[in-house]
């Protein structure tokens, strides 16, 4: 999915609604003298624009219209494209057209128009579904959650079966070709499916589905995109999503939390690179990570960290690791440490410590492994808050006490293995330094919580919000449409909001590695000056746009995390280009 703005352009914040919140948006909209109707007219116009700007003027657009506002969208619509020269029919599910002024219109306008209950067995359904190159989703809009039944539930399986026929007529062949075709373009099989707000059934506060629900290639949302759009399995009916200026002010939507990462947000979170700049200018990394097993952690987030345009990185691994990956790793500097078999080990805290002087960020944890030595090191890494007692998990005799200078850490990204050994902390959470970067994913997130993976999907926005709250922290909850959370003090004129939802879901990016690379950008835009907030939510975008560049070039399935790594810059380039 892709997320395009209206005409306002693209914006640093584009907030994230529930419906509650849309319908509270357009009432202050209606009372300030921006109203229903004109919002509809500019919901209707902005379908019909999209349509024409892909080709709809020379095409068969069949709306299907529903009784609320979203079938009246629809109708607008069709009056907009039967004038730009489209071939407009009108389905119509059931509606009060008495008083119904775009009813009035579309019927000036010379648009045919079929009604359901007159329509036996459908018959003349699926002959328009069976000419069209539209089909245009106006039925429900987003305050329908209740299960679909009766007719509407037959129109919407006519419709799906109809275009399920047509793809599947289009692509069988008596022929079989041995060798590969080099045909440049094939017409599309079946028509294509755009939604006018939401795909109907979809609920767009939670994302639930119905049965019937029309899978849409297209839908045009207005004013803003809504939470259900963003969460699964809603977010696979979607399709491409484009946001739609209707002229209501942004600002009404100020009080809002939750909003989606822009390119325009994160060109203005990017470090400047000044001429005159040297390698201490763009901060040092420190990368604690990597055991005999999981080397190629430690390998990729040391270079994502490099590649997103920190300084100096340096990695802080077990002394056995070294001969490996210093002999795939040209850029980084190197801190050995203290091991027993390839890990990190307790009396590794203090030369890390000592090495940790002077340096902007640490990262901890990708690839560390899960032996008991190691989590006590991560234990007595992190240490106590302000004078709690130290954390201690009894596997070695605690240290002498450290004063707060030594305990003393530059900012923090935990990542994989750390997450897993912080989980067997005791009140890990008073002992984190505050907005320390946590990038669980669902497994991670729920260890940390001490819940269950199916607790933390059912409401993933939700359970971040509350764990950065709770933590006091930075949560990266990592998937398709990674959410990066953070506590209210961590809100900025930039971060207009407290939780950012990252606007990709790519199945190239679902390979082993990609975390680390993840967290070595988190890391390295910290130690470049940015905020936790801040570093989370551009890190998190420019993997996701890293990611949509490996696909292109490479496809969905076979990219590697690797693959990642010389992509990370090119995305700061188009960033910055705008």
């Amino acid at each position: 999915m892709l997320c395009g703005c209206g005409a306002e352009g693209d914006s640093l914040a584009v907030k994230l609604v529930t419906v509650e919140q849309m319908r509270a948006v357009e009432r202050a909209a209606d009372a300030s003298g921006l109203s229903y109707a004109t919002m509809m007219e500019n919901a209707g116009q902005a379908v019909a624009s999209w349509l024409q700007q892909h080709g709809a003027q020379d095409q068969s657009v069949v709306i299907l219209v529903g009784p609320g506002n979203n079938g009246g969208d629809g109708l607008v619509a069709a009056r907009h494209l039967q004038q730009a020269g489209s071939a407009v029919s009108l389905y119509i599910w059931k509606r009060d057209v008495d008083k119904d002024q775009n009813w009035d219109l579309a019927g000036r306008a010379g648009i045919a128009a079929v009604w359901s209950d007159r329509d036996r067995g459908y018959a003349q359904l699926r002959r328009l579904v069976a000419e069209a190159d539209w089909i245009v989703d106006a039925l429900l809009g987003t305050g329908v959650s209740r299960p679909i039944s009766g007719k509407l539930k037959e129109i919407l399986t006519t419709v799906s079966d109809e275009i399920s026929k047509r793809k599947a007529s289009q692509e069988s062949s008596p022929l079989c070709s041995v060798v590969p075709h080099r045909v440049e373009s094939q017409a599309r099989a079946g028509p294509r499916a755009l939604a006018v707000d939401v795909p109907s059934g979809l609920d767009c506060d939670n994302g639930a589905v119905d049965p019937v629900t029309l899978a849409a290639d297209v839908t045009v949302t207005f004013a803003f995109p809504k939470r259900g759009q963003f969460l699964f399995p809603g977010a696979s009916y979607v399709g491409e999503l484009i946001v739609a200026d209707i002229g209501i002010p942004s600002e009404l939507a100020a009080d809002v939390q939750v909003a989606v990462s822009t390119p325009s947000l994160i060109r203005s979170l990017l470090p400047e690179r000044p001429i005159d700049a040297h390698k201490g200018t763009f901060g040092k990394v420190m990368v604690v990570a990597g055991s005999p097993n999981y080397t190629g952690a430690a390998l990729l987030a040391a270079s994502a960290a490099t590649r997103a345009g920190a300084g100096l990185v340096t990695l802080g691994v077990a002394e056995s690791l070294h001969s490996i990956l210093s002999s795939k790793l040209c850029e980084v500097t190197f801190l050995l440490l203290p091991q027993e078999t390839g890990v990190l080990v307790p009396s590794a805290v203090k030369p890390l410590r000592e090495g940790l002087e002077d340096y902007d960020a640490l990262l901890l944890g990708p690839g560390l492994g899960r032996d008991e030595k190691t989590v006590e090191f991560v234990a007595q890494l992190i240490g106590p808050a302000g004078g709690a007692k130290k954390a201690h998990l009894g596997f070695v005799e605690p240290a002498k006490a450290e004063t707060d200078a030594e305990r003393r850490l530059p900012p923090l990204v935990i990542d994989a293995d750390g997450l897993n050994a912080l989980a067997k902390v005791p009140d890990w959470p008073d002992a984190l330094p505050p907005l320390t970067v946590l990038t669980p994913h669902p497994g991670e997130m729920a260890r940390l919580l001490g819940s269950t993976v199916a607790d933390v999907e059912a409401d993933r926005l939700q359970v971040a919000c509350h764990a950065a709250s709770e933590w006091n922290a930075v949560v990266v909850l990592k998937g398709a449409y990674t959410i990066i959370a953070a506590p209210p003090a961590a809100q900025t004129s930039q971060a207009a909001a407290t939780a950012y939802v990252n606007p990709f879901a790519n199945p190239a990016l679902a390979s082993a590695g990609s975390g680390d690379v993840l967290a070595g950008a988190i890391a390295s835009l910290l130690a470049q000056g940015l905020p936790p907030f801040e570093a989370a939510i551009a890190g998190a975008y420019l993997h996701g746009l890293a990611g949509d560049l490996v696909r292109e070039e490479i496809g969905a399935a076979g990219a590697v995390a690797g693959d990642l790594l010389p992509k990370l810059p090119l995305s700061i380039r188009l960033i910055a280009q705008g």
